[in-house]
């Protein structure tokens, strides 16, 4: 009995220590539940439906997967947009990165004013919200003047071929804009320069060693975790990125009468798994070289 009744005490403590966890929980629940779970199972309904609109209210009909199928076999614009996007953003994602990387490195240095520099770096991705960001670049405000100048949009189909200067050009013709989207990773690297002890530099410093040296010796092999970081951050902003044609294309299907919701949903849904897709990729490469680091070291 004895026994029994310890065991039943036990329960009851660990009853009431989850039970406390819950109750804490519980406002995060109901509002995961109401804003996450119900939208995101309704928009997968969709999917396998042809939605109308009309006065009682949204009409269903019942096509299984088709919008699927329509998205990869009929909806070439889609699958075109698709790629052509992913190789903007292969030559998008390493530029942002090392350039948040340099500044970082010159914004890490002790200097008067240094805190003003960082705000200004940082102030753009306050204020370029995506509305802003396409009304300034509607406006003509990131053009680069020298593409038409001197141009250079034949002299890169020369070295890279047609098919890829389109994506080139693209770029060099945001790049304002989009360098202003580098103000999160210049903080992500900045908070990373932290983490070194200044006493690896001092002792290096003692030995001899240059300031290249140290930043290819300590700084850079330092900063690998947050380098990935950064990488998955700036993925994950560009496949949102206010200009992003992608995101233009489910749109405009959203409301065209012959698609509707139903077929939107779809294609949001296959971008999604792309990206999810992509960022697996990364986070495999990452993990696999930091192992590879630390069984090194």
């Amino acid at each position: 009995m004895d026994a029994n009744k310890r065991r039943l005490a036990e329960r009851l403590f660990q009853g009431k220590k989850y039970g406390m966890g819950l109750m804490f929980m519980l406002p995060w629940i109901i509002g995961f539940s109401l804003f996450i779970i119900i939208p995101v199972s309704w928009s997968i309904y969709m999917t396998f439906h042809k939605v109308k609109i009309s006065a009682g209210g949204f009409q269903y009909q019942w096509l299984g997967m088709r919008n699927y199928r329509d998205a990869f076999l009929k909806d070439n614009d889609f699958a075109f947009q698709m790629i052509t996007y992913f190789y903007e953003m292969l030559l998008m994602v390493p530029i942002i990165v090392i350039f948040a990387l340099l500044i970082s490195l010159m914004l890490n240095q002790r200097f008067p004013g240094r805190f003003i520099y960082r705000a200004l770096f940082f102030l753009p991705v306050i204020f370029a919200t995506g509305q802003v960001l396409s009304e300034l670049f509607s406006q003509g405000a990131g053009d680069v003047p020298f593409l038409s100048q001197y141009n250079l949009e034949p002299l890169i189909q020369e070295y890279v071929g047609a098919q890829f200067a389109e994506s080139i050009m693209s770029l060099l013709s945001r790049i304002v804009i989009i360098l202003w989207y580098s103000g999160v990773q210049i903080l992500i690297f900045i908070a990373g320069f932290q983490t070194i002890s200044p006493t690896i530099y001092e002792a290096v410093r003692i030995d001899g060693a240059s300031p290249w040296d140290s930043f290819w010796k300590i700084t850079l092999p330092a900063t690998v975790p947050f380098i990935s970081l950064n990488v998955l951050y700036t993925i994950i902003d560009l496949f949102t990125f206010p200009l992003n044609p992608v995101l233009e294309h489910i749109e405009k299907n959203r409301y065209a009468p012959e698609t509707g919701y139903g077929y939107a949903n779809a294609l949001a849904w296959i971008y999604f798994a792309f990206i999810f897709l992509l960022i697996a990729v990364v986070l495999y490469l990452f993990n696999r070289s930091l192992k590879k680091r630390s069984v090194r070291l």
